[in-house]
């Protein structure tokens, strides 16, 4: 069949094609006696006729191409039904992650302006509050409930055309973490989308056939047009870190997972269960683990547990992924003792397509690339990135557009909002978020620069650098969240613990300007990969309780 267009939701149609019987989609349906999870399938087939009659249920509703459109379904089979029939109708879905507070997820939908919802029931009921962010609202379709069941079980054979659209056409809205400012929606054309899909499918070398578990729910939405099979995890997307891992795992084993997405947070917990319990993951082949950086002993325990797979850390951010990728073998070898040194940790290389550079900091907007100046090389500077899947702008954000955004021709660089560093080969190493760098009067202290040489001990589960008091005459102090069990109760055991760090950071030049290191059972992190430390949020509470 051929299925023309810039439709994202085309590469679903060719799947169904081309793979018709090929299994889409695995959702838990329960656990049983012995920990064994329970999954419905279903095929491309299925896949591809359910989101078509779910665009047919949505038109009937009264969504028409253009509609921005609330998704608040859970991850599985329904959030990629509900995800590709809109695209397939040419509304605009609109993602807010679940669990970023109240106030924040009620701001981002009074942003984005949503003239549909499709959710769950509580969705659709909580909707109807007297709430400004909610009067946009004029269709409400409820997932999971008889008309929704009824809709997809009666779908016709015969495939739904898509909507027409062009490379540019808006096509869905996603917003950002939050984890040094408020959440940004940024806005993907179906081309972006193309070129992400891409990226992806010939940076890892993916293909068809493949069974992937995303332990993010926005990755899972690939699989569908990359051809794999996605398996849902059993884990709270608005608490990823309270996850129980051992269905995680017995999940991975008896699915045969070959592919998996996660946070450093996630996979840290998957790898201590399995060598707790002694268990491999012996058909894994890929892992990709973002969201903050990676230490090196999850990577160096990773090998063990699944010895069949090739680890890789990319780095990008909502606004532009895949920017650059490395392997562990790359990352634990001569890099490692960099990033110890602190050189900074290295994230590769840009994938094929996309360019970096690593600029001198500015405060105000760049408005032409010529306006920017270059680092040399090892220079700490502010990372940009261009390629096809950059994206062009925030919405309803014309400021913030201005001060991300660098118009080059034809070309937009995003400003990463990170700090970096290009070697002579043209590697990048990254010093952490450029609002987070301690300013002390005897110079900056980016945060990787320095926390990769305290996060070696092996009882730090992992630590922030920060900033005491007001900048540029801050004071460095380091607060720890320890492992499990090894949190320090006494006067004692907080010296002696405090001693180790500082021996094993020596290894540092600069390790002895930290001025105080303290302890927290548990430092807050970003709702999305539960790994984004709020490193600003940690320095106004510590500066109250600590001298400068």
């Amino acid at each position: 069949m051929n299925v023309p267009g810039s439709n994202v939701a085309r590469h679903l149609r060719v799947a169904a094609t081309e793979h018709p019987e090929g299994l889409a989609t695995k959702s838990p349906a329960g656990v049983t006696a012995s920990g064994e999870v329970r999954h419905e399938s279903r095929t491309f087939r299925q896949l591809d006729q359910a989101s078509d009659a779910a665009a047919e249920l949505f038109a009937r509703s009264g969504l028409v191409a253009g509609d921005r459109v609330l998704l608040a379904v859970r991850p599985g089979h329904d959030l990629i039904v509900g995800m590709f029939a809109l695209l397939k109708l040419g509304a605009v879905p609109v993602a807010i992650d679940p669990g970023m507070g109240w106030p924040s997820f009620l701001d981002c939908v009074r942003r984005s302006r949503p003239t549909g919802l499709v959710g769950l029931r509580s969705a659709t009921l909580l909707s109807r509050l007297p709430l400004a962010a909610f009067r946009s609202l004029r269709q409400r379709i409820t997932v999971g409930g008889a008309a929704w069941r009824q809709a997809l079980t009666s779908a016709s054979p015969a495939p739904r055309p898509l909507a027409e659209v062009r490379p540019d056409t808006l096509a869905a809205i996603l917003f950002t973490s939050g984890s040094t400012g408020a959440p940004k929606g940024v806005r993907y054309t179906h081309g972006m989308f193309d070129a992400q899909i891409e990226l992806v499918r010939a940076t890892y070398g993916i293909r068809p056939g493949e069974v992937d578990m995303a332990m993010l729910p926005l990755f899972a939405l690939f699989n569908p047009a990359l051809g794999t099979t996605t398996v849902t995890p059993l884990l709270d997307p608005s608490r990823p870190l309270a996850a129980d891992p051992a269905p995680l795992v017995a999940a991975l084993i008896a699915e045969k997972v070959t592919c998996s997405f996660g946070s450093p947070a996630i996979w840290g917990k998957v790898a201590d269960h399995c060598e707790a319990k002694g268990l491999k993951l012996p058909d894994l082949r890929r892992l990709l683990i973002a969201g903050a950086p990676v230490s090196g002993e999850l990577l160096a325990k990773l090998r063990v547990i699944a010895p069949h797979c090739v680890t890789h850390t990319p780095y990008g951010a909502t606004e532009c992924l895949p920017v650059t990728t490395i392997t562990a073998d790359e990352l634990l070898g001569e890099a490692r003792q960099q990033a110890l040194r602190g050189q900074g940790t290295c994230v590769g290389r840009p994938v094929s397509g996309v360019e970096i550079r690593v600029i001198r900091e500015t405060e105000g907007p760049i408005a032409t690339l010529a306006e920017a100046r270059a680092c040399a090389p090892g220079e700490i500077g502010e990372i940009i990135a261009t390629g096809p899947s950059v994206t062009r702008e925030y919405d309803g954000l014309p400021e913030a557009t201005r001060l991300a955004k660098i118009a080059d021709g034809d070309r937009i660089w995003h400003r990463m909002g990170d700090l970096g560093s290009l070697d002579a080969s043209g590697r990048l190493f990254f010093f952490g978020r450029r609002v987070e760098k301690v300013r002390t009067a005897d110079g900056d202290l980016p945060t990787e620069s320095l926390e990769p040489a305290f996060r070696q001990h092996p009882q730090v589960f992992r630590c922030a650098l920060i900033g005491l008091g007001a900048a540029p005459r801050q004071t460095p102090a380091l607060v720890v969240e320890p492992r499990s069990g090894h949190f320090p109760e006494t006067d004692v055991a907080r010296g002696a613990f405090i001693k180790e760090l500082r021996s094993v950071a020596s290894v540092h030049p600069q390790s002895d300007r930290v001025r105080h290191i303290v302890f927290q059972r548990a430092l807050p992190v970003d709702v999305r990969h539960n790994a984004k430390i709020h490193r600003l949020q940690l320095a106004q509470e510590w500066s109250v309780r600590l001298p400068r």
